[in-house]
C-alpha cells in the first residue's frame, strides 16, 4: 500500500463510513479502496466510538515536571541566570522530582528562558550611570558638524588566536542588556598586540601599534606623531575636538599639560562607556578580518592590522557619526545604563 498524505488518508477514512453506510462488509470495502481488513475494521470501530474519522490528540506520557517543580525552575533562573541545568537537576531532587537536565533546558525554553551567553559590558557604578546620563542629556542636541569634527580615538589588544569562550546564562528575549545578564568588564584587564586608533565622519585616521607598556610619555608621543597627520588628513575644521576615554594615561597631570601646551581641545568623557564611542564598531570591523588571515606571529598580526585599517570604507565612518544621536537616546533610555551599542 503507497504512503497516503494526511488529506488522503482522511479522505480514504471518510469513505470506508460511507461504503459501510451503504450496508457493504469489511470485505467489500477492503477490495474496493485497496485496504486491510484490520484496517477497515479500526476505523469503523473509531467512528463508532467516538463518531469521527480525524485522528484525535492522544494523551501521552504524563510530565514528570509538576506546576510547582516549574515555578521553582523559573523563580531560580530569574533570581540568578548563571544557575546551570545540573544545578537545577539537583535542586528539584531535593522536592523528589527526578529528570534529566535536558528535560529542564526544554521546559525553561518552553517557557521563554534560552541559553545564551551573557554580553560583555563594562561594570557601572553609580557614579559612572549618573555621568554616562549627563553626558547624553547634554550632548543630545548638538550639531551634526559637531560630531563630525570630532577626532575619535581609543586603544584596542588584537589577539593573535581567537576569543575564548564564555558560560551561558538563561534569558528571555530582549533582556540581554539587564544587569543581571551580563557579565562586567573592566578595561585592561599567547601572542596579541596593542594598537591605538582614531577616526572621525570623513574617514579612518592613522593606526599606531604601541611598543611595550603605555605609560604617559609613550601616549603623549602617540598623540604627538599621529593626531595632527590625521586631523590634516581627514581635512577637519580648526575648530575640531579630541575624544579620549579617561584612562590614567590619558588624564594624568603630565598628558593634561601636554594637551594644553599643544592647543588640544578634548570632549569631557563619562568613565566606562566604551558604548558611546564609535570607534568600537570599527575595532570589530579590523579584528575580523585580521583573524580571518590567520597570523601565525606578532609581526604579521601587526601588519595585518595596517593593513586592514586602513581598508575601512569612509561611509562607513560616515554612517557612525551620522546615526551617533541614536546612541545618546539609547543612554537615556537606559538611564545610564548599558546599550546594545
Amino acid at each position: 500500500i503507497m504512503p497516503r498524505s494526511k488529506e488522503i488518508q482522511e479522505q480514504m477514512r471518510t469513505e470506508v463510513i460511507e461504503i459501510y453506510q451503504s450496508g457493504k462488509g469489511y470485505k467489500a470495502i477492503s477490495k474496493a479502496l485497496g485496504l486491510q481488513r484490520t484496517t477497515v475494521r479500526a476505523i469503523i470501530h473509531k467512528w463508532q466510538k467516538h463518531g469521527t474519522v480525524v485522528n484525535l490528540p492522544r494523551s501521552g506520557r504524563p510530565t514528570k515536571i509538576t506546576p510547582r517543580a516549574q515555578r521553582r525552575l523559573i523563580r531560580e533562573v530569574t533570581k540568578d541566570p548563571r544557575t546551570t541545568s545540573k544545578e537545577l537537576q539537583a535542586s528539584l531532587a531535593s522536592i523528589k522530582v527526578s529528570v534529566h537536565d535536558s528535560t529542564i533546558r526544554k521546559r525553561l525554553g518552553k517557557n521563554g528562558l534560552h541559553g545564551r551567553f551573557p554580553r560583555r559590558k563594562p561594570l557601572l557604578s553609580k557614579k559612572n550611570i549618573r555621568a554616562r546620563l549627563n553626558f547624553a542629556k547634554k550632548h543630545l542636541n548638538d550639531c551634526q558638524d559637531f560630531w563630525e569634527n570630532t577626532l575619535w580615538t581609543d586603544e584596542t589588544k588584537v589577539e593573535l588566536f581567537g576569543r575564548q569562550m564564555s558560560r551561558y546564562i538563561w534569558r528571555k528575549r530582549n533582556t540581554a542588556f539587564q544587569k543581571k545578564n551580563i557579565i562586567p568588564t573592566v578595561k585592561y584587564g599567547g601572542g596579541s598586540v596593542m594598537v591605538w586608533g582614531c577616526f572621525a565622519a570623513s574617514g579612518p585616521g592613522r593606526l599606531a601599534v604601541i611598543d611595550g607598556t603605555m605609560n604617559s610619555t609613550v601616549y603623549q608621543k602617540i598623540l604627538k606623531e599621529n593626531v595632527r597627520p590625521s586631523v590634516r588628513q581627514l581635512k577637519l575644521k580648526r575648530s575640531w575636538v579630541l575624544q579620549q576615554d579617561n584612562d590614567p594615561k590619558h588624564t594624568s597631570k603630565s598628558t593634561s599639560e601636554w594637551l594644553k601646551k599643544n592647543k588640544m581641545k578634548t570632549l569631557e568623557w563619562p568613565s566606562q562607556s566604551p558604548d558611546l564611542n564609535p570607534i568600537e564598531m570599527l575595532w570589530h570591523d579590523l579584528k575580523k578580518p585580521v583573524h580571518a588571515r590567520k597570523p601565525s606571529n606578532k609581526a604579521e598580526l601587526q601588519q595585518f592590522c595596517k593593513d586592514e585599517w586602513a581598508k575601512i570604507p569612509p561611509e562607513r565612518c560616515k554612517r557612525l557619526i551620522a546615526s551617533y544621536r541614536k546612541c545618546l537616546i539609547a543612554v537615556i533610555a537606559a538611564k545610564g545604563g548599558p546599550t546594545s551599542y
